[in-house]
């Protein structure tokens, strides 16, 4: 850190819990609970988990419809609204969001003082596909405190641009509410896929990543827990978490630490040293 970089420093917290499909009243209560037990912890930002509201294997687009909720103006937004103005932190939270007919898989960002805005799912996993619509928000960038967090879900993770389009917005942290299921091959003695991804884009980006996962099985699909929160040279400040337990993740951050390590060495910036000119090939289709 150079003499002029004071710390922008920030305690984060990244829930792992077990949402219940059609149990939205109760998940809900139980993600105030950690929210209150992440702020007695000192937390000023909490990530919770990719719909956590409402639970995720859905059975048919009517319940998913029927558990949705306008963001912000629905009962659980509201709530965690209420939450983060008696705190002073930082809430993001992930919801079905519905707008008239449309549903998406979404992240709702709260603040102290409100509302900040929305992440909406780019990239849709399986069977959500019968349900949501793809993300039409692009990668929005929020400030909090002297640092800049944007937000992914899931399976977003699998795709570097959104790790670079945060960090070409100016992040320094990346919030990932996410519900993990098992990547086949996996070998039982290495970390899970979600892990390294989440490892290597912290490092490629030098961002700060928060990913907070689901445990359980919900209508016979398993998830893998192993929440974990990593630093900007892409080595786990906090977890991963266990694979079935729920559980909170804490760490502390210096968003400047973000800014600096993009610098690798005296000669090589992993921004600067972009060159977008020989990517435009990746905008076409991929050959057959």
């Amino acid at each position: 850190m150079t003499a002029n970089q004071t710390p922008i420093s920030l305690r984060i917290a990244c829930v792992q819990m077990e949402p219940r499909v059609g149990q939205k009243v109760d998940n809900l209560r139980r993600s105030l609970e950690y929210i209150e037990a992440a702020a007695a912890a000192g937390a000023r930002l909490v990530v919770l988990p990719e719909l956590c509201n409402t639970g995720y294997v859905f059975n048919s687009r009517e319940e998913a419809f029927e558990a949705a909720e306008p963001v912000p103006g629905g009962p659980s937004c509201e709530a965690w609204i209420r939450t983060a103005a008696k705190l002073g932190l930082v809430i993001v939270a992930g919801v079905s969001e519905r707008v008239g007919d449309r549903l998406y898989n979404s992240a709702a960002v709260i603040g102290p003082d409100g509302y900040l805005g929305t992440y909406r799912k780019n990239h849709l996993w399986d069977a959500e596909q019968l349900f949501f619509e793809p993300g039409d928000l692009g990668v929005p960038v929020f400030e909090f405190e002297g640092g800049r967090f944007a937000c992914a879900i899931c399976y977003d993770m699998w795709f570097s641009e959104i790790y670079r389009m945060a960090a070409v917005g100016g992040a320094e942290l990346l919030c990932v509410p996410t519900n993990w299921v098992p990547m086949r091959h996996q070998p039982s003695d290495l970390p899970t896929m979600a892990n390294l991804l989440a490892m290597g884009g912290a490092h490629t980006n030098a961002l700060f990543v928060a990913a907070a996962d689901r445990i359980g099985i919900e209508r016979g699909q398993p998830f893998l827990g192993r929440s974990l929160i990593v630093g900007p040279d892409g080595w786990p400040l906090a977890g991963p978490a266990s694979p079935d337990r729920e559980e909170m993740l804490l760490a502390e951050i210096d968003f400047n630490t973000a800014r600096q390590l993009r610098a690798l060495n005296a000669n090589n910036h992993v921004l600067n040293d972009r060159r977008p000119q020989v990517y435009a090939q990746v905008l076409q289709p991929p050959l057959a």
